[in-house]
């Protein structure tokens, strides 16, 4: 778990100084950092996402709790749907968001494209087949 920790401390380093934007395996993905709240602890924790926009609201990215083809979902996923909101950092922008599942043919239609433009979300779904099906959050400005 230290691994993943300091791996996401120096992304998010490297994002706030940066304008947004990471080198590395990330380089030229849109990222963003999420702000959430402990479902559990009430603490505040900071996670560097992959996104995909909403092609017809600049308000509404998409994320997904690949958590790199685990079988379980990654705490953050829980923890945004268990509050139901948060903050992010995109770009030099920082804003509130809310937070909606997507579920049947709207998830699969999302998951689908972001599967097209990034084929590593192709194979998080291969290995997960079977396990569970890796959950889609739509985040959306108040």
């Amino acid at each position: 778990m230290a691994e993943v920790t300091d791996w996401n401390e120096k992304t998010i380093e490297e994002f706030r100084a940066n304008e947004g934007r990471v080198g590395g395996p990330l380089e030229g993905a849109p990222i963003v950092l999420v702000t959430h709240r402990g479902r559990r602890s009430g603490h505040q924790h900071v996670t560097p996402m992959m996104y995909m926009p909403d092609d017809t609201n600049d308000d509404a990215i998409y994320v997904f709790a690949t958590n790199a083809g685990a079988p379980s979902n990654p705490d953050w996923y829980y923890n945004l749907t268990t509050v139901g909101d948060g903050s992010i950092e995109r770009g030099t922008d920082s804003y509130p968001i809310i937070v909606r599942e997507l579920i049947g043919d709207e998830r699969d239609r999302i998951y689908a494209e972001q599967a097209r433009r990034n084929p590593g979300f192709a194979d998080y779904k291969k290995q997960t087949e079977g396990i569970r099906t890796i959950p889609v959050l739509e985040l959306t400005r108040t």
